[in-house]
């Protein structure tokens, strides 16, 4: 039997390699063996591999949109009169858009939106109306830990309704409609007194006020002067409450035309322009189609478990939309493949929350 090593076999295994550039970063995780930070922990995302990597990569965009500043960026011939002053260009800072679902409301990443809304983080957030009303349904009554496997049709017979793992009982959504109902009334009469009508951020904007709860989401929207953008305000409990009012005492109206120019106008006029996405749908392309208007965000991050394979622009990659304009040629972008609730609190605390540390 020969003891020579196949010719072929030997070159397709042991093929030489080229040269590893200088700039070639290496694989290294974190060492459990010295005491460890969560700060360090986050620093070895970035040579993980994998989505790690990705989470790593949007720490360091979110902390250039959270540094950025226009002193930053060469006075130009063109500037307008407003933003030569040297103390206002040290001022002005890169708008953050969020966008997240309303799943995330419903579950403890409430408190982490809060946090971001409370310190005037954001610039600007869209969301969906479970995005809306889950938050002040939160004030009047407890979302509860449960199982995916329940049963539901015996959640139904029960009352209780199922968000994944999360139950809500049904009587929470009762005293929504007790608390809202004089709130549409009372707006109503505003409406036909002043002859303005509402939008659906002025909408939400009211409703933040009414709650003045400082568990509220948006009742630091309202505190802080911080719009918050809902296209689809009826799709939700909310629409609900509109609908039976449209019964009981019909006229309100809420014009989606004011808000989308408000948005794109925010959008437009934002010298620097970032997004923060949680989830898809609405909130992702509505931001999204907003940065459009100024020729595409400058700095992005996505968070979701999407894919592209369906050409759906939930799962899109941030490619995709610089193919649309909606992000810039050459900016800095991420997409990372993961549940909102298990990363999104570790973004934060790697970067906004630094400020209060």
């Amino acid at each position: 039997m020969s003891s020579t090593v196949p010719t072929g076999a030997s070159s397709a295994v042991l093929k030489p390699s080229d040269p590893v550039p200088d700039e070639a970063v290496s694989v290294v995780g974190p060492n459990f063996d010295e005491p460890i930070t969560l700060d360090k922990l986050m620093e070895s995302f970035t040579r993980i591999g994998f989505q790690a990597n990705s989470l790593g990569r949007a720490i360091d965009i979110v902390n250039k949109m959270r540094k950025w500043r226009l002193s930053d960026e060469p006075l130009t011939e063109d500037e307008p009169e407003e933003y030569r002053d040297p103390e206002v260009r040290a001022q002005t800072r890169c708008n953050i858009f969020l966008g997240y679902t309303s799943n995330l409301i419903s579950s403890g990443l409430r408190e982490v939106v809060l946090h971001l809304v409370k310190h005037k983080h954001v610039r600007a957030i869209v969301t969906t109306a479970g995005g809306i009303e889950e938050d002040f349904i939160k004030c009047l009554g407890k979302t509860y830990l449960a199982d995916f496997n329940l049963d539901g049709a015996d959640l139904r017979r029960k009352g209780m309704n199922r968000i994944g793992n999360l139950i809500v009982p049904n009587d929470n959504y009762c005293k929504f409609e007790d608390w809202m109902m004089p709130i549409l009334d009372t707006m109503l009469a505003e409406q036909k007194e002043s002859g303005q009508v509402w939008s659906p951020s002025s909408f939400i904007r009211r409703l933040g006020k009414e709650i003045n709860n400082e568990e509220s989401v948006y009742y630091w929207a309202y505190k802080n002067d911080i719009p918050v953008f809902c296209p689809a305000l009826t799709d939700g409990s909310l629409g609900d409450m509109i609908y039976f009012h449209s019964f009981r005492n019909p006229g309100l109206i809420v014009d989606i035309v004011q808000d989308i120019r408000a948005l794109n106008e925010l959008s437009r006029r934002s010298k620097k322009a970032g997004m923060i996405i949680l989830g898809g749908g609405v909130c992702k392309h509505q931001i999204a189609n907003a940065m459009l208007i100024r020729n595409g965000a400058d700095y992005s991050v996505y968070i979701n478990t999407g894919q592209e394979f369906d050409g759906s622009d939930s799962g899109a990659r941030p490619d995709e939309a610089v193919s649309w304009g909606k992000i810039r040629a050459g900016s800095e972008s991420v997409k990372v493949y993961a549940d909102a609730t298990l990363v999104f609190p570790l973004l934060v605390a790697a970067t906004f929350a630094k400020d209060k540390q």
